[in-house]
């Protein structure tokens, strides 16, 4: 199996730590923050990582090489124009349409069993499963709602009406992805999964689930997230499996 890590944003939340250095690169507990990423997956198994790049995408790929030293090989896929979340993912294609793959957000730090993962994405045959979660500040990020059976039926609100109560969750920016999904993706220009192209498949009726993780998560989009996240981190409030001491 492998996997990417989106990392080609220009972090403007986080500036202006980001004037100068690539979000993926911001340091988060005296690590890289895309390290968590390629750490997790590691301990998942995952040896193969395509990482996307444009703002100051030169200095992660100076950063990480080619990923020999986490026991992994990183190939780096360049975007001139930026592509967004989908774009970039449509560009990665040669490298991943081989089979299953993961996707990660390079700015989420989270820790959860692949393996369980996995097999509720073959259970239900899924073209996609998005790691959802619920969260208090779930409409900040944007709401998905899944069924019972963890069928996303709703995203960010549509369609308006659904004939069955839902679930409201947010997304924690990993998902599995089949690799049938890429004839069915727009091919070069930019698009968002979550704000364009997962609301079409829903409305076109394909299988999008929802998998419930209410395990370590945090997503670093600001100053204050990046110190929350570095205090959470050294005093082990959120303790993740593949740190050691």
């Amino acid at each position: 199996m492998r996997a990417m890590i989106l990392a080609a944003g220009f972090g403007t939340r986080l500036q202006p730590l980001t004037n100068t250095l690539p979000k993926a690169l911001v340091p988060v507990a005296g690590r890289p923050l895309i390290e968590y990423g390629l750490l997790w997956l590691k301990s998942q198994g995952i040896t193969e990582v395509i990482i996307n790049l444009h703002h100051l995408g030169d200095k992660i790929r100076a950063a990480l090489g080619d990923g020999g030293r986490y026991g992994l090989r990183i190939v780096y896929s360049p975007e001139d124009p930026i592509l967004d979340t989908g774009g970039g993912i449509k560009k990665a294609q040669p490298f991943l349409a081989g089979e299953t793959f993961l996707v990660l957000n390079s700015d989420t730090i989270l820790d959860l069993d692949l393996t369980a993962l996995l097999h509720f994405h073959r259970h239900n045959q899924a073209i996609a499963t998005l790691v959802l979660r619920p969260d208090p500040a779930a409409v900040r990020y944007g709401l998905l709602e899944i069924d019972q059976r963890g069928r996303l039926r709703r995203f960010l609100g549509q369609p308006t009406v659904v004939d069955e109560p839902l679930t409201a969750l947010m997304f924690t920016g990993l998902q599995v992805l089949e690799p049938r999904i890429f004839p069915l993706m727009p091919a070069n220009k930019p698009f968002s999964t979550t704000r364009e192209f997962y609301p079409h498949l829903l409305l076109a009726g394909e299988p999008l689930y929802g998998f419930l993780h209410t395990g370590p998560w945090m997503g670093i989009d600001d100053v204050a997230g990046v110190e929350r996240a570095t205090r959470a981190i050294i005093s082990k409030e959120m303790r993740l499996s593949y740190l050691h001491p």
